[in-house]
Order: C-alpha cells, then structure tokens, then sequence
C-alpha cells in the first residue's frame, strides 16, 4: 500500500472526527497522538488517548465498503467496537467506547461531579 495514499486517508478521517465531533468531546478523551497506519492491510488513523472508559488506541480503519472499523487495542489486547461507521457517526461511536459508556444520566453525574471537585481546588 502507498505511503501516500495511506497518509491521505488517515488525514480525512481526521477531518471527519475533528470537523463533526463537538471540540469539548474529543477533549475528553486526552488525546496525545494522532498517526496514519495500517491495520489488518487497510488504511487507519491511529488515535493514543486517555479516556474515562479506555486508555490506549483508537484505530480508525477504512474499509472496502466505505465504512470505517474501530477497534479499542490495550497492551495485547483488541477489541472490535463497530465494524460499519459511517463518517459522521465516529465521534458518538467512539465517545462511547472512551469516555462517556452508554448510561447518559450516570455519565452526566460524573461530569457533574468532576466540575465540583475543579471548582472547589480538590484533586482528581
């Protein structure tokens, strides 16, 4: 595969997350490196991050069907979050795996929580 054509991709799925994804949302998810790659033979966007659900990578793949594959990978281990998103539903798809899980309420009190403690000068 092209070195071209793999960093082109990966750039696109970037512009994708970062131009639909609220800002205070990927944000969130403390990332600290985006990189182009390939996994399992097919263009990716690599994502190092620190989320409240997972802390690792986010791989973002481009299909042969124009959907994207993302994949959670810790230490030694994968695991599949959803094997056909759709360019504006990445950054849901992945808020879920990271940071906010799927209890809207019980995430809303931890954000709750997590701004009392700022406000008052505790720690995390």
């Amino acid at each position: 595969m092209e070195k071209e054509y793999v960093l082109q991709i990966a750039q696109t799925i970037k512009e994708q997350l970062v131009g639909i994804t609220p800002a205070p949302v990927i944000m969130s998810w403390g990332i600290t490196e985006f990189a182009a790659t390939i996994y399992r033979d097919l263009p990716a966007l690599r994502i190092k991050l620190n989320g409240r659900l997972h802390t690792g990578y986010v791989m973002i793949v481009l299909n042969g069907s124009d959907y994207y594959e993302v994949y959670l990978l810790s230490g030694s281990a994968t695991e599949c979050v959803s094997k056909e998103v759709c360019f504006d539903e990445l950054g849901n798809v992945i808020d879920r795996a990271v940071e906010s899980g799927t209890d809207q309420a019980e995430y809303e009190e931890f954000c709750r929580q997590q701004l009392g403690k700022l406000l008052s000068g505790q720690t995390a």
